[in-house]
């Protein structure tokens, strides 16, 4: 790895996506291209039907090209490992962005049905573009919406696409980070987690979640059993971050 690729505020794409953060808060890009990039570069150089080297290929977008705020290849492998340990047939992910981590997920549990839930139509429109080029856009579904918006979602999963009390073996939270622990409980208030599911949480420490890390170790031991990776922030060895893995102990 380059400095430059260690040492992210040496690379233009960071600076620009500083620039974009007031777009990214409200349509899920950063207002450069760098995600329609991202996906034509897949198209481009990614082989057809091979998830290994259209991950690969992601990874290198955003190490060569522009950044990316999927979890990337540092931390990639815990979400890998976590769902693993759960074997999920059903598994929910709360932030799609250009479908990286759905790609893992399909990939660490072949026999899973993955739902993502993506608030930008751009996004979600994206991402199928990328799962459809791995051979997986009939593992993976995007829901276009947000669990905060009143149940509407939440009641689209159930009614279309069978959720149900007990039904969810692996959620995986890398959306609006403020919401963490909201979203969260909306699930946990359905029932559909099953006892022994698995909970990840990315960019507990930045850009942080504080709220949701301080609710895990209230519940530690009691409701859930939880373990904090560290880590760094995607794409580069400055910052460091955490990812949080918690098993649910049931109610």
């Amino acid at each position: 790895m380059s400095l430059k690729q260690r040492i992210p505020l040496l690379r233009w794409s960071v600076w620009r996506m500083a620039v974009g953060a007031r777009s990214f808060f409200t349509t899920g890009q950063f207002g450069d291209g760098r995600e329609a990039a991202a996906v034509a570069y897949v198209l481009e150089h990614a082989r057809p039907g091979d998830i290994d080297d259209v991950l690969a290929t992601i990874d290198r977008f955003a190490y060569e090209k522009s950044l990316l705020i999927n979890i990337g290849d540092e931390k990639g492998p815990l979400l890998d490992a976590a769902v693993r340990r759960a074997d999920p047939k059903l598994a929910l992910e709360l932030g799609t962005y250009c479908g990286y981590s759905a790609l893992r997920i399909a990939r660490s549990a072949p026999g899973a049905k993955v739902y993502s839930v993506e608030l930008s139509e751009a996004n979600a429109a994206n991402a199928r573009q990328i799962w459809a080029h791995a051979g997986v856009a009939d593992q993976i579904t995007c829901v276009v919406g947000t669990i905060g918006d009143g149940g509407h979602t939440l009641d689209a999963l159930a009614s279309e696409h069978g959720f149900a009390p007990g039904a969810l073996d692996f959620l995986f939270l890398d959306h609006e980070k403020s919401v963490y622990l909201t979203d969260l409980l909306s699930i946990l208030d359905r029932g559909w987690l099953r006892t022994g599911a698995i909970v990840v949480a990315d960019n507990v420490k930045v850009p942080g979640a504080p709220k949701y890390r301080e609710y895990m170790r209230r519940q530690q031991g009691t409701l859930w059993q939880t373990v904090e990776h560290k880590a760094h922030l995607e794409y580069q060895r400055m910052l460091p971050d955490l990812v949080l893995e918690s098993e649910y102990l049931g109610s």
